[in-house]
């Protein structure tokens, strides 16, 4: 799984601390037309609008939300929906979590824990899903399996070793610098309590402070910077603490030629024949494998119970299918999991992963293709590069086309992610794009979700953005059961909101583009809309048109 630490990066230098830097016609209800001539009074977000954002109408709240609450509100009430199954492919599930327990799928026809086959599928005790990963969790990046291994083809080896040979420097770089500041503010951090004498401060007491030593001068002088990155110091802490975890496990793991975590799973990786691997328990294995768990709320946390969030989907039960590992997925599990996925009842499948290397790419093909002959929808996160994903430079898998400039099916969607803010800045800084490559954008940025041991926390990635469309695709299928995945993908493609406005990419002011060109919808995933629209198209009062112009 390639991710982006998309905290701030706090580096050491000569100067001191700095911040330095994961369509029809007359159906719209919206405005969208008059979107960018309406007076946006864009504010600071209140912390329940922080935490529900992407669930927000662009008009009503000035926020480029879904329109969820809208959508609810209006056209969906009481009505009676059909359950979809939504298949979750990534890393463990919390299937104890209060707010997901009551919405995971069950294989009826498996008896828990008696070591059998009970239906026949090809895979043991498999009651909420199924885990591919065995009791591994820590792995290496594909380009440095690839090493380690020697497999992949001349030029591919030439170029993972070149992406090693830059990379790893970095990530060693990084971490060492994260230890001094992290060193620095913690020292700091006990200089100020011991003479004020007192276990927390504020920053009014720190700002009021007259040391009377040079170190303690430096103490209050780094400590005081640290409040423009947080509101508090234990956040800045906390913040580093992640930061030094994150480039510990790059070093440690991601880029360390010399690791095998695969080793425990006892299969041969690259060998599609070795199946049997794994076990019936999709569960994360430790507390810090909280991917899956924080993606499966966004899609279908458990709405209107007291508790944590509401998920986008009603009428959904979540299948956990374990494949995603702390590095790179490979190839086989990706492959295996979706055909799982399919063949146990899935009508969504949420793939919130991707890599630059995969050197046994026709298998997970291949398994998209089976997952469209069978009417199976596939949402796929973009990724956090930052990168144009119609520069054949910056390979990103899985795909739908091959690089060979069509798709091979028309089941895969791929979502870029909005941050929460209209206008210029709404694209996230990380988040891929691509006219060609990139098909819609959703809100991906600080959203709010389940994470392990009942808790919940905000996370950004376009790993955010792809389960809020696939709950809004889990809305249609719900309640326009008739509809095919294809048709659900270009209804999440057409109904969505326009803008006129100009955005940043890439973090990157000299780099903007109109957002009409950094999707081939040039649209925003709205589920108002689309339920609009696969209503009148299940009623015949519109057809889609696979061939619009933005």
């Amino acid at each position: 799984m390639t991710t982006t630490y998309s905290k701030p990066f706090l580096t050491l230098g000569t100067a001191g601390l700095l911040l330095v830097g994961c369509g029809t016609t007359g159906l719209v209800s919206t405005p969208v037309e008059n979107i960018d001539t309406i007076p946006l009074k864009i504010a600071e977000l209140s912390e329940n609008q922080k935490q529900t954002w992407g669930h927000a109408d662009l008009v009503l709240d000035t926020i480029p939300g879904m329109s969820v609450d809208k959508a609810y509100a209006e056209l969906i009430g009481n009505k009676k929906g059909e359950t979809v199954v939504v298949a979750v492919l990534d890393s463990g599930m919390d299937l104890d979590h209060e707010d997901l327990d009551g919405v995971l799928w069950t294989n009826k026809k498996e008896k828990a824990g008696n070591g059998k086959d009970d239906d026949g599928n090809g895979y043991i005790d498999d009651i909420h899903g199924y885990n591919f990963l065995g009791d591994s969790y820590n792995e290496q990046l594909e380009h440095a399996r690839m090493l380690r291994l020697n497999i992949g083809s001349a030029a591919d080896r030439a170029k993972a070793q070149i992406e090693l040979d830059k990379e790893y420097p970095k990530a060693l770089q990084n971490k060492q610098q994260y230890d001094q500041i992290f060193q620095a503010v913690t020292n700091a951090d006990a200089a100020v309590k011991e003479e004020l004498g007192k276990d927390s401060y504020t920053k009014e007491e720190l700002l009021a402070m007259k040391p009377t030593t040079e170190q303690l001068q430096q103490s209050v002088s780094i400590l005081t910077q640290m409040y423009q990155y947080a509101d508090s110091i234990d956040e800045v802490i906390s913040e580093l603490t992640e930061g030094i975890t994150y480039f510990t496990e790059r070093v440690n793991y991601n880029l360390n030629k010399d690791f095998d975590g695969r080793g425990v799973v006892g299969d041969s990786p690259y060998d599609f024949n070795s199946r049997g691997y794994g076990d019936g328990n999709p569960k994360n294995r430790v507390e810090d494998e909280s991917h899956g768990t924080h993606v499966a709320g966004i899609i279908a946390a458990e709405r209107n119970n007291g508790k944590g969030v509401n998920g986008v989907a009603n009428n959904v039960k979540l299948m956990s299918i374990r494949a995603v590992p702390n590095g790179d997925e490979y190839d086989k599990d990706i492959a295996l999991g979706i055909r799982y996925a399919v063949d146990n009842g899935a009508k969504i499948i949420n793939c919130s992963f991707g890599k630059s290397f995969s050197p046994n790419a026709e298998w997970v093909y291949e398994a998209i293709e089976y997952a469209a002959s069978k009417d199976v929808l596939i949402v796929h996160a973009a990724g956090n590069d930052g990168n144009d994903l119609d520069d054949a430079s910056n390979s990103n898998f899985p795909n739908d086309h091959k690089y060979k400039g069509t798709e091979i099916s028309d089941n895969m969607i791929t979502v870029g992610a909005l941050a929460p803010s209209y206008g210029s800045k709404m694209v996230a800084t990380f988040s891929n794009y691509g006219s060609t490559n990139v098909d819609v954008f959703a809100p991906g940025d600080d959203i709010y979700s389940t994470m392990p041991n009942n808790t919940y926390e905000f996370q950004g990635g376009t790993s955010m953005a792809a389960p809020a469309v696939a709950g809004v695709a889990a809305l249609i299928r719900s309640y326009y059961p008739s509809l095919s995945a294809s048709q659900v993908k270009n209804v999440l493609m057409q109904s969505g909101l326009p803008s006129k406005a100009s955005v940043i990419l890439s973090g990157e002011p000299a780099n903007s583009k109109p957002f009409s060109q950094v999707s081939k919808s040039g649209k925003m995933v709205n589920a108002y809309n689309a339920l609009l629209l696969a209503e009148n198209i299940s009623k015949g009062k519109a057809t889609l048109d696979y061939n619009a112009e933005k």
